[in-house]
């Protein structure tokens, strides 16, 4: 530790810190612009300029090593006249456009000028012109000419998001941030660019001229998208969603978002959105009121019960479903005799959990791993938040191994990579179980064959303390995913590694605690989907998109007596009866517990549009309209404390008993047809595939092409 005197103030810090981490740690603001505390130093701002005891000019606090003894002043009258000089330059060539920017109100370089700048310029000369430039649906450069060449946009490029798509050219007055791989910034996390511009260069095109900030309400929510569980501020005029910025949370999301947490509220206020109960009467669709369209239900169900027994009714649920819905969907069917609810939509394998398959360590903990075999997992469009931090692990070492179908780039080097094809990737598991049978001088538990490669993960995962086996959605769908799942747990007993699913949805380990699975004789989602049942109610769900049946499913479900759909879209047309209009995750209060058992409640941010109701409601006053016992709940807490059990009602964190990915299932390596369903990045689920910048981003094309392509 080297201690230093700041303003005055006596300062521990570790050797090798800069002036500006030791003012981080005092307390002592220090003004800048490139600095960021997630971001390499660039210090090309010189905002930062400090009076250091004995240095012959001010330095730059980010820039300047601590040493034992200096003695730094952040508010002498040679620091403050350094910082008003280097303000006055950054303003020559700045616009005077405040009243229409954007960023007006939460600028950085808005907010330094009043207390650095002068009241009047010494320049007369022209300001100079940046021209603007398109760089996709996502984010604006239609004013480059406010850019103060901070390179924060360029750095987050290169060290966060792994792809350096913004770069600075020429020199001088002639510098400009510009796209230097493509014409487009098409990067998954670009959005999080906005958020560390420090001026309005770089903004929300989505947004763009929509509100001013001092007009919105910030309220605190929790994306419904991936497993991560990111923490969000959505900002709100007028009971409308306007804006969604990350809340920063070290243990979870830190101060980043993916671009699908950001931008998928535009789904929130589109067409799409169902407004009111619909039934349909003789092949057309009449708005009615919740009592005549709840009865309808609760009639229709009685009846098929009463002809075809309770078996024959059937819940399909959204894992994006709240932890508080979808334990009410599941009371509801074992309320009427039947066993038949699941969410796992896209499985094809169907075996008993002995616990809630989760992340298997915290999810700041991938940050520090130092070696990580990644089986079956687009991780970087899967899950961009996971991707980032496994991205920083590997610039400090961390060996990365992947077993998968096809390379893809997941903009971070890989130690090695093994391709086979889905049906084949249990037997490649096997021949790496093999290699570290061989390399430990133990039994090998599976036959195989220790391919070069497999012998090059194996000795990968035998090195190193930290480490991981981590199966993603392509491993859970998979056909033999209890067999990947044995295989994995061999391999994590024999190399010292830990077990974890990345878990596909916001509440993946949420619908497994609320027990969003058959009991004993219930039918799960292949089944269902196979034609057994006679009513079905679908919960945030439409089918054809959200499970393995595909388009199928819809020739499936167009034979049913009876479909219920409860969607805050107009979805399921084709094949429901019914159209229930529940509340988004924005309009009611509710859980998701993400990939590492982390329990996160949120309060609606906006009153339910038009006739919207939440899911957990309706799903409360079917109940009692059928005369179903134990639904007396009166706000989504009392169901939340009724599902997790009083003593644990309050915890943050699942209790470790209730998280287990052990398996006792037989490691049967032969190969099965099919391959695992899995959703594309911007085609999740039914808020991401109804926003309409996300669909016309390149990730979105890319999709549609390769569907057309199969098709």
């Amino acid at each position: 530790m080297v201690e230093i005197e700041l303003d005055g103030q006596k300062v521990e810090i570790t050797e090798g810190s800069m002036i500006m981490h030791a003012a981080d740690k005092a307390g002592t603001y220090i003004p800048h612009f490139c600095y960021h505390k997630k971001l390499s130093i660039a210090a090309n701002c010189r905002m930062c300029l400090v009076d250091v005891e004995k240095a012959p000019k001010p330095m730059p606090a980010c820039a300047t090593p601590v040493t034992q003894g200096m003695v730094v002043r952040t508010k002498s009258d040679k620091a403050i006249k350094a910082q008003q000089s280097v303000m006055e330059f950054l303003l020559i060539n700045h616009p005077l456009d405040c009243p229409i920017c954007d960023q007006g109100g939460e600028c950085q370089l808005q907010d330094l000028a009043v207390g650095y700048g002068g009241s009047s310029s010494r320049y007369e000369e022209e300001k100079r012109v940046v021209f603007h430039k398109d760089v996709g649906p996502l984010i604006s450069m239609e004013e480059m000419s406010r850019c103060i060449h901070c390179t924060r946009c360029v750095r987050f490029g290169q060290e966060v998001a792994g792809v350096m798509e913004l770069g600075m050219i020429h020199r001088g007055e002639h510098s400009e941030i510009t796209t230097v791989v493509n014409d487009t910034v098409d990067s998954e996390l670009s959005g999080n660019m906005i958020d560390i511009c420090p001026v309005g260069a770089l903004t929300s095109k989505p947004f763009r001229y929509s509100a001013r900030t001092w007009e919105l309400s910030r309220r605190k929510s929790v994306s419904p998208h991936d497993s991560t569980g990111a923490n969000l501020v959505v900002q709100v005029k007028n009971n409308k969603v306007m804006r969604v910025v990350p809340l920063e949370n070290e243990d979870v999301n830190e101060c980043w978002i993916a671009d699908r947490d950001r931008f998928s509220y535009e789904a929130l206020n589109s067409s799409e959105r169902l407004t009111a109960p619909m039934l349909k009467q003789g092949g057309e669709w009449k708005t009615v009121d919740w009592q005549t369209a709840l009865e309808y239900v609760a009639n229709g169900l009685r009846q098929i019960k009463a002809d075809h027994g309770a078996a024959s009714i059937g819940t399909l649920a959204s894992p994006h479903s709240t932890l508080e819905e979808l334990y009410l969907a599941g009371a509801l069917m074992r309320g009427l005799g039947s066993e038949n609810i699941d969410h796992r939509l896209r499985h094809a394998e169907f075996g008993a959990a002995e616990g809630a398959r989760w992340l298997g360590m915290p999810v700041a903990a991938l940050s520090g791993l130092q070696r990580a075999l990644v089986v079956g997992s687009d991780l970087r469009k899967d899950h961009p938040l996971f991707a980032q931090r496994i991205r920083q692990a590997v610039k400090k070492g961390c060996a990365v191994s992947v077993l998968n179908d096809v390379a893809r780039d997941w903009a971070m080097p890989l130690a090695h990579t093994l391709l086979a094809a889905p049906a084949d990737w249990a037997q490649a598991l096997a021949d790496v179980a093999v290699a570290v049978a061989t390399e430990k001088g133990v039994e090998a538990p599976v036959a195989g064959t220790a391919t070069d490669t497999a012998v090059a993960i194996a000795r990968s995962l035998l090195g190193g303390e930290r480490k991981a086996i981590l199966l993603g959605n392509a491993a859970a769908h998979h056909a033999r995913a209890s067999s990947l799942l044995a295989i994995a747990q061999w391999l994590a007993a024999q190399t010292g590694a830990t077990v974890g699913y990345l878990t596909e949805a916001a509440n993946t380990v949420g619908a497994q605690l609320a027990a969003a699975v058959p009991g004993n004789g219930g039918l799960n989602a292949g089944q269902m989907l196979g034609g057994a049942l006679k009513a079905v109610l679908l919960l945030n769900t439409e089918p054809e998109y959200d499970s393995a049946a595909g388009a199928q499913a819809s020739a499936v479900l167009d034979r049913v007596e009876m479909v219920v759909t409860l969607s805050p879209f107009k979805a399921n047309l084709a094949f429901s009866d019914v159209l229930l209009p529940i509340a988004p995750f924005t309009e009611t209060s509710g859980t998701f517990v993400n990939a590492e058992g982390r329990v996160q409640g949120f309060h609606a941010v906006v009153k339910p549009l038009a006739e919207t109701r939440p899911a957990w409601k309706v799903l409360r006053v079917l109940a009692n309209l059928m005369g179903l016992a134990g639904f007396d709940f009166e706000s989504s807490q009392e169901v939340l404390s009724h599902a997790r059990g009083a003593q644990n009602a309050g915890e943050s964190h699942v209790p470790a008993s209730k998280l287990n990915n052990a398996t006792t299932a037989p490691m049967d390596t032969a190969p099965v047809a099919g391959v695992p369903v899995c959703a594309a990045i911007y085609q999740l689920d039914g808020i991401v595939r109804r926003a309409e910048s996300l669909q016309r981003t390149a990730d979105a094309r890319a999709t549609r092409v390769a569907e057309e392509v199969t098709a």
